[in-house]
């Protein structure tokens, strides 16, 4: 059974591994702290973009590098080792190498290209265990683990409203609802994000830039997440600032769409939605998780994430509320299939923050009124360590 010592290295672990959030697709994010032989830290390391080095080599490294003896040590890891070779090696075999006795990890990995790290470490004579802080572990992971399981990316819907649930006023506006507090918070969820989603109507009334502000994150460099706009009929002006050089841009349209004015290199074209509005929701998520995107910033208008909605393709809420009435104005959401109250899509409250003189609810669906989406067919460039 694991230690009190071991739990607390596992929830640094898992503190560690948030570092990542948004840069290491389509691999998992990972944390890791070895333990020498006398349960003293002796490294740390996450797994920071795909392509690096993996956690366990990182904190291995750390270690010798400060000159301490990991032999008959424990590692303390989020995921269970791999046990495959990609970019790099397999950490399973690592651990070996460096005389660890111990590895106690958080949560199996569901990868059958990877996983198996347990069994080789147990072959080795080295002593496993698996399930500490197992759903902590897990929720700091949701993003790759839905891409993994289920062959689609995770998705967070954000909202900004006033506490009676409008989202602009009623002639349009819409800068600043909320506080210069939830609108930096929202930059983290951007840079924690593999791609943000808008539609056709956001692009219009606000020409959202939607990268990731420098300096947003103190601990780790920033990638900037995919910047995808959700346009049936290609109607994107030349001059949208989603078109500049500061983050990849792809645009989604109609395979009837006359998109001959966009760059081929950065347009993907999706079969229309099956009651002809819009484009199928199901088919852009299956055209990003090919791309290798396993987490999505849901950041369209009310028409936008009802159809998301609808589709049984939301994971998560964050909603940000203003103190603030408008009285009249566009909600937050629009139609989502939902006809009567006993249709109502329950949602349970995750964490309650205030931020600045607003709130931010994070919340997740208890269930969904819609078919969920297919698992699409996990491909090696979606799924696969690397």
């Amino acid at each position: 059974m694991a230690t009190a010592t071991e739990a607390e290295a596992m929830r640094r672990a898992i503190a560690l591994a948030s570092r990542a959030l948004g840069s290491t697709s389509p691999n998992p994010v990972v944390g890791c702290v070895v333990l020498d032989a006398q349960g003293r830290t002796a490294g740390e390391g996450w797994h920071r973009r795909a392509g690096g080095p993996h956690a366990e080599v990182a904190a291995l490294r750390a270690a010798a590098e400060a000159g301490h003896d990991v032999r008959g040590g424990t590692a303390v890891v989020t995921l269970e080792p791999c046990n495959h070779t990609g970019r790099t090696g397999p950490c399973a075999q690592a651990l070996v190498d460096a005389g660890i006795a111990r590895v106690v990890y958080a949560v199996a990995d569901p990868n059958p290209t990877a996983s198996g790290g347990a069994a080789t470490l147990a072959a080795a004579g080295v002593r496993t265990e698996g399930g500490l802080l197992a759903d902590e572990a897990a929720a700091g992971n949701a993003a790759w683990l839905t891409s993994v399981l289920h062959g689609r990316p995770f998705v967070t819907w954000k909202y900004a409203a006033t506490l009676d649930g409008r989202s602009a006023a009623a002639d349009g506006t819409s800068r600043w609802i909320t506080s210069a507090a939830s609108r930096a918070d929202v930059h983290r969820l951007r840079a924690e994000a593999d791609a943000v989603v808008v539609g056709s109507g956001t692009l219009r009334a606000d020409d959202p830039h939607l990268a990731v502000r420098g300096g947003v994150l103190d601990e780790r460099e920033v990638t900037q997440p995919l910047r995808v706009v959700v346009t049936t009929d290609a109607a994107v002006a030349p001059g949208a600032r989603v078109l500049d050089d500061a983050a990849p841009t792809l645009i989604a349209v109609a395979e009837d769409a006359d998109a001959r004015h966009l760059a081929p290199a950065g347009t993907v074209r999706l079969p229309r939605a099956a009651d002809g509005t819009g484009l199928d929701v199901r088919a852009l998520l299956a055209a990003l998780h090919a791309r290798g995107v396993c987490s999505v910033l849901l950041e369209g208008g009310p028409t936008l994430a009802g159809a998301f909605l609808a589709a049984g393709a939301v994971d998560r809420v964050v909603g940000y509320l203003a103190p603030a009435l408008l009285g009249a104005g566009p909600a937050a959401l629009g139609h989502a299939g939902i006809g009567t109250v006993a249709e109502t899509l329950r949602l349970d409250v995750t964490d309650v923050t205030r931020l600045g003189p607003d709130l931010r609810i994070t919340a997740t669906p208890r269930t969904t009124t819609a078919t969920p989406a297919p698992a699409f067919a996990p491909t090696a460039t979606a799924t696969e360590e690397i």
